[in-house]
């Protein structure tokens, strides 16, 4: 309970400090398996996308978060683990006990949608959008009959940017597109061109590359 009472206000201070508005513009909320995959550029992403959701579906939708940064005290461990249920995948592969594809799979085989973002870090350069990590790929060829969903982030980066205390008063949006599934026979390269592109196409005009 009283996780769940950090989760709402979470989600309320986030709306409140961005004004965050959620556009569903290639598709409508549903409980069908999905992945959320967004561009990342701060570590409030997930946390804007998960609370772009219906209330009903935050509950078995979980985000992918680092284990490394998350588990480094227990605030954090507490708020990802408690709060947001994440999925946690180990990134350094040196000290890695379990392998991050199989994490992923089993919590869609547990009935969740999950949040990923597919830079693999947060992109705080000029270029707008990173090259996709091959996980994406390996998760779809996996569990094929996943929905793929873009989300493009607006803003979210300029509202703490970084070295500054107070956040800035700007509108984030959060924009939905159309699914993607991958495609009898596509191979690795062209399914991350066409999911980066998909992503990229929800950007605001000024800010594809």
């Amino acid at each position: 309970m009283f996780a769940e009472l950090i989760a709402r206000a979470c989600s309320g201070a986030i709306q409140l400090l961005t004004g965050a508005r959620a556009l569903w513009l290639g598709c409508a909320p549903s409980s069908a398996h999905r992945v959320y995959y967004g561009n990342h550029t701060s570590h409030g992403d997930f946390v804007l996308i998960w609370s772009s959701l219906p209330p009903a579906l935050r509950r078995q939708v979980r985000p992918v978060a680092a284990a490394d940064y998350w588990q480094r005290d227990r605030l954090r461990r507490y708020l990802i683990d408690a709060v947001f249920n994440a999925v946690l995948v180990q990134r350094e592969a040196a000290s890695r006990q379990h392998d991050p594809l199989q994490v992923l799979c089993t919590a869609v085989d547990q009935g969740c949608s999950l949040i990923l973002f597919p830079e693999g870090t947060r992109n705080s350069g000029e270029e707008t959008l990173l090259p996709f990590k091959s996980g994406i790929y390996h998760l779809a060829r996996q569990r094929p009959e996943l929905e793929f969903v873009p989300v493009w982030i607006d803003n979210l980066k300029r509202v703490m940017p970084k070295g500054r205390l107070l956040p800035l008063p700007l509108l984030c949006t959060a924009s939905f597109g159309t699914p993607l599934r991958l495609q009898a026979g596509e191979d690795k390269a062209a399914f991350l061109a066409r999911s980066r592109q998909a992503l990229l196409a929800l950007a605001p005009e000024g800010a594809r590359a």
